[in-house]
C-alpha cells in the first residue's frame, strides 16, 4: 500500500511539475500583462495606473481593479496603424512559411532517403546554426544583401546583373533572414514524420504499377502532413512576432507587430497600449491554433 502512495505521489510531482512551469512562467506573467493593457498610461514608474498593492489591503485592491477600463483597446480600434501592422505581420509569416515549407521539405525528404550514417551528418548541419547567436546570424546577412555585400559581388562578377541588387532593407531580405532562421524548426519534424515512413508503402505501389511522382502524392506526402503542419506552426507563430529580422534586414516600409511592440514600450513608454497589442496577439495566434487542434481532433474520432 505504502508503495502505491509513493507511486501515486511521485506520479503527481512529474505531471505537476511542467504545471507549476506553466503557471509559473506563461500564466502569471499573461496576467500581469493584462492587467497592465487595463491600466492607463501615466508618467510614472512603473508608467501606467492603477498599481496593484496587496500590502494595502484589500480595499485597496479592489479600488485600484474599479479604475482601469479599456481604453487601450478602444485606442487600438480607432487607429488603422495597428490593424495594418497585425495584418502585414500575418501576410509576412504567412509567405515566409510557404517558402520555408518550399525548401525545407525536399530537404527533409532527402534526409530520410538517406543511409543511417548519412542521415546523423545532415541532422547535425541542420542543427549546426544553433550554435552560433541567432542575433550574429542576422548580422551576417547585412554583409551578404548590402549593395556592396558578397551577393552582389557574386553577380557582378558573374555578369547576371549590371548594378548591384538594392536587397538590404527590404520585404525580400526579410523574407531570406526568416527562411534561414527558422528553416531547422520546418525540417526537423517532416525529417521525423518522413523516418518513420513504412517504405514497404512505396514498394507496394511500385508493384501496382504506380508512377513515382503519383505514389509520393498519394502516399509520402499525405503521410507527412504531421510533420508539415508541426512545422508550419513552428514557423508561422514566431515570424508573426517576430522583431530582429525587420528591424535589422527591412526598411522603414515594413511594418510588422513586433516592431510596433517595441516602439510603443521603450519609444513611447506607453506600456498599456503595448500590452494590449501583446494580448491580441497571442488571441490572433492561440485561437485559430486551439480550433484547428478541435477539428483534428474531432476528425480523428
Amino acid at each position: 500500500m505504502s508503495g502505491r502512495r509513493g507511486f501515486d505521489t511521485w506520479r503527481a510531482a512529474v505531471i505537476g511539475i511542467p504545471y507549476l512551469w506553466l503557471v509559473a512562467l506563461f500564466l502569471v506573467p499573461f496576467l500581469i500583462v493584462l492587467k497592465i493593457s487595463f491600466s492607463e498610461s501615466a508618467i510614472a514608474m512603473p508608467p501606467y495606473v492603477p498599481t496593484f498593492d496587496a500590502g494595502q489591503g484589500i480595499s485597496s485592491l479592489a479600488a485600484s481593479a474599479r479604475e482601469l477600463g479599456v481604453q487601450s483597446y478602444t485606442w487600438l480600434a480607432g487607429d488603422p496603424l495597428y490593424l495594418n501592422a497585425y495584418l502585414s505581420s500575418l501576410r509576412i509569416a504567412a509567405i515566409s512559411t510557404v517558402l520555408t515549407l518550399l525548401v525545407a521539405y525536399p530537404l527533409a525528404y532527402g534526409m530520410a532517403r538517406c543511409g543511417p550514417s548519412t542521415r546523423v551528418v545532415l541532422v547535425m548541419l541542420t542543427v549546426l546554426p544553433f550554435w552560433t547567436s541567432f542575433l550574429i546570424r542576422v548580422y551576417a546577412w547585412i554583409g551578404i544583401l548590402r549593395p556592396e555585400g558578397y551577393l552582389n559581388q557574386a553577380l557582378l562578377g558573374l555578369g547576371i546583373v549590371s548594378q548591384p541588387l538594392q536587397l538590404l532593407n527590404t520585404e525580400t531580405a526579410v523574407f531570406i533572414g526568416i527562411v534561414y532562421s527558422y528553416l531547422p524548426f520546418m525540417v526537423l519534424p517532416i525529417y521525423a514524420s518522413l523516418e518513420r515512413l513504412d517504405g514497404r508503402l512505396l514498394e507496394a505501389a511500385a508493384d501496382l504499377g504506380c508512377p513515382p511522382l503519383r505514389a509520393f502524392w498519394s502516399i509520402t506526402f499525405p503521410l507527412s502532413l504531421p510533420g508539415v503542419v508541426a512545422g508550419s506552426f513552428l514557423v508561422f507563430i514566431p515570424a508573426v512576432g517576430e522583431f530582429v529580422i525587420p528591424d535589422l534586414l527591412g526598411g522603414s516600409q515594413t511594418l510588422m507587430i513586433g516592431k510596433t511592440l517595441w516602439d510603443e514600450f521603450f519609444a513611447n513608454r506607453d506600456w498599456p497600449v503595448a500590452s494590449a497589442v501583446a494580448i491580441l496577439l497571442l488571441l490572433v495566434l492561440v485561437i485559430p491554433i486551439m480550433l484547428f487542434q478541435r477539428i483534428q481532433a474531432r476528425s480523428a474520432a
